[in-house]
């Protein structure tokens, strides 16, 4: 009887207990589904800091490497002065001009060159210059990341540098043969040279990053003045062509007596001669 009595009620307190865990395992879920997470060891009284995904973010812009480009073309009202001007900005955000090319003809005058600043003073130059257009006809920006391929440069130069410094030990240490050795210096070339291709390109794709490229157009109309058909020359043009062709004449003369000279002195001594046998026959 005991025995039965001591078995209903261990029976029933499981039973209870085993409601009581499923019902706070239902509010734990309703919790989480309505976005209430109970605070836990790690998170009791802590909150996520705020600024620690704008400083990755920082960090990971800052560690791109991104090539900006920009083409425009502007109308002016002097090509003479914007460029002047152009240049000046350039100059003072520690950039050049290169590669100016002017054209003149009866309906425009052009100049186009190229601008190179540093990245950091792309967009304030580019506006400046937009500044002195009296009219916009193009301005294409245009920007290229290139991190994962400078990444992959870095990568496979560091390899080929370590697998270059072990055919160089075992080209110091480990080749005994002839034939050992030239295996070895041949394994040597073919990476050197492609460390020199690795290094060249990471070089170029750094003086692309570090400094953005702005092509620039300009141009100015000019009153459409044709051609004549024939030109007059006035009275004056006239006589200073006959002065000019006179001392041209002058100086041929001089130039002929120098040449025949010898002829000369030798016609007058004849002369000089035959008049001096003619007094003497007389």
């Amino acid at each position: 009887m005991k025995s039965n009595v001591f078995s209903s009620i261990l029976f029933s307190s499981v039973f209870i207990l085993a409601i009581g865990c499923s019902q706070k395992s239902n509010e734990e879920v309703n919790m989480i589904e309505m976005g209430n997470v109970p605070e836990t060891e790690e998170s009791n009284g802590i909150t996520a800091d705020p600024d620690a995904d704008v400083v990755t973010e920082k960090n990971i812009l800052a560690d791109l490497k991104i090539i900006k480009n920009a083409q425009c073309r502007f109308k002016v009202s002097s090509v003479d002065s914007t460029t002047a001007s152009a240049q000046k900005i350039a100059t003072s955000y520690s950039g050049y001009i290169s590669d100016m090319r002017f054209t003149n003809d009866s309906y425009r005058r052009e100049n186009r060159f190229t601008v190179r600043v540093p990245q950091k003073h792309f967009e304030e130059v580019l506006e400046r210059l937009t500044a002195l257009a009296e009219f916009v006809e193009i301005k294409d920006i245009s920007s290229k990341d290139v991190s994962e391929e400078y990444v992959d440069l870095q990568s496979r130069l560091k390899t080929k540098l370590e697998v270059k410094q072990r055919y160089d030990d075992i080209l110091r240490t480990k080749a005994k043969t002839v034939e050992d050795i030239l295996l070895a210096e041949e394994k040597l070339r073919v990476l050197q040279e492609e460390i020199e291709a690795a290094q060249g390109r990471l070089q170029f794709l750094s003086s692309k990053v570090a400094l953005s490229t702005i092509q620039v157009d300009l141009y100015e109309t000019v009153a459409f003045q044709e051609a004549p058909e024939s030109y007059t020359k006035s009275f004056g043009a006239k006589a200073l062509e006959g002065v000019g062709g006179g001392w041209q004449l002058v100086q041929y003369i001089l130039l002929a007596l120098l040449y025949i000279w010898p002829i000369l002195f030798l016609g007058v001594g004849i002369v000089l001669y035959w008049k001096w046998r003619k007094k003497k026959r007389a």
